[in-house]
Formats: structure tokens, C-alpha cells, sequence
């Protein structure tokens, strides 16, 4: 004999293989079974934007099904001011995955309530500061030719970016940029590549136990190092 509940779980394993099978017509079908209901969302890629700030902008409720189309979803989330990309996946049987990518933060820049964290582009991020551990070098204006290089240097060279502490610019044909260990002068459009000429510098100025107060890379092709 066989049972009746047994069938159950048959049924909805085949639906499954047959949405799995047919994306165009299954699921608009199967989102009419309670099975698929969404019961999960999880929020994956948010460094510094609050999980709580998708869910609220999801606005996803207990009638929705996995099976729903998740384009406007997409769209809601993406109007998040931290959010550059999101894509929405589903995990059976009522799971929702929300990758976003986010528009990260490069810079502090002083403001009347304090520091505000900018982008490359120079736009305030909404970043809670008191919820999330925030080390960003901080640049007096939204300078955007300086945000955008700060950017390439966290890009490509995380080391100097994790240990630079403000960026500024010295009239209108230098940059100063503030490390620990010294203060590093350049010219207006240093690249990244010049500003990497420093690091073996450091290294043979540290190996011979020289203390520097000042690396002046506004010499063609030369690295001139003040020391203490």
C-alpha cells in the first residue's frame, strides 16, 4: 500500500526538475504554490552597507514566491546611493540571494557634521560610521582628480593606501600625501607606477636603519629622501 503523504514530497521534487526544465512556462506556475514562498533573504557583498537597508528597500512580503521576477527587485536595490551593481539568484525551495556590489568609500572629507565618506566621484556614501570600522585617509575638499587617483592607489597599491592618513593639495602643481613614516611629494597627475617607486626606497632606507622624514618624487625619473 502505499501512502498518501508519500507522494508529498515526490510532487514537489518533480515540479522542481520541471521548472529546472522548462524557465519559460514553469515558473509562473509554480509560483502559485506555497512551497516557494519566499521564507529567506540573504544579503551577500555589503562590506558597509547595512544588510537592513536592502531588506527595507526589497520590500519583499510573505506572498512573494522565488519564482517572482526578480528584475524590479534588482531595480529597488540598486537605487541604494552605496549599491553599483545587484543581482537577485533564488535557492530552492524559498531562498532569495541578493549580491550586491558596492560603490566604496576612498575618502573622508570634512563637513559641518564632521567627516562624511566620499567615492571617487567625489557623491557622500551613506556610511554609518558607529556600525562599521571606517579607515579611510581623509582630503581636505572632494577634490575628484585626487579621489580618482586615491582609488587606482587602493586598487593597486593597498599596502600605501591602508597606511596613508590625508592627501592634500599643495598649490596647484603638487600633491602631499601623509604616511607614518613620512610625507611623500609629488607632482599634479603622479601616476600610480611613480608612486610605487617608493616602496623599494622605504625598504633599503629602512634595512640601513635611516629615519625619513620626506620622499620628493617631483624629480624626473628620482626618488630624493630627506632623512631625520
Amino acid at each position: 500500500m502505499v501512502r498518501r503523504a508519500g507522494w508529498k514530497p515526490f510532487a514537489i521534487a518533480t515540479a522542481v526538475l520541471i521548472a529546472l526544465a522548462s524557465p519559460f512556462w514553469a515558473p509562473p506556475l509554480l509560483a502559485h504554490l506555497s512551497f516557494f514562498r519566499v521564507r529567506t533573504i540573504e544579503v551577500q557583498g555589503a562590506r558597509y552597507l547595512a544588510p537592513s537597508a536592502v531588506l527595507a528597500r526589497l520590500h519583499v512580503d510573505t506572498t512573494a514566491s522565488v519564482w517572482d521576477d526578480v528584475r524590479p527587485l534588482e531595480q529597488r536595490v540598486a537605487t541604494l546611493p552605496q549599491v553599483s551593481a545587484v543581482t537577485i539568484d533564488r535557492k530552492l525551495p524559498g531562498t532569495l540571494v541578493i549580491h550586491v556590489t558596492e560603490d566604496l568609500p576612498v575618502a573622508f572629507v570634512p563637513s559641518r557634521g564632521g567627516l562624511e565618506a566620499v567615492d571617487s566621484a567625489g557623491r557622500v556614501l551613506p556610511i554609518d560610521a558607529s556600525r562599521v570600522d571606517v579607515d579611510l585617509p581623509v582630503v581636505a575638499t572632494r577634490d575628484t582628480a585626487l579621489l580618482r587617483l586615491l582609488a587606482q592607489v587602493r586598487g593597486s597599491l593597498p599596502s600605501m593606501y591602508d597606511r596613508l592618513s590625508d592627501a592634500r593639495r599643495a598649490g596647484g602643481d603638487e600633491l602631499v600625501f601623509t604616511l607614518p613614516e613620512a610625507v611623500v611629494r609629488a607632482q599634479a597627475g603622479v601616476t600610480v607606477s611613480r608612486l610605487a617607486d617608493i616602496i623599494p626606497v622605504e625598504r633599503d632606507l629602512a634595512r640601513r636603519g635611516a629615519h625619513v622624514a620626506e620622499l620628493d618624487l617631483r624629480f624626473r625619473d628620482q626618488v630624493i629622501a630627506r632623512v631625520q
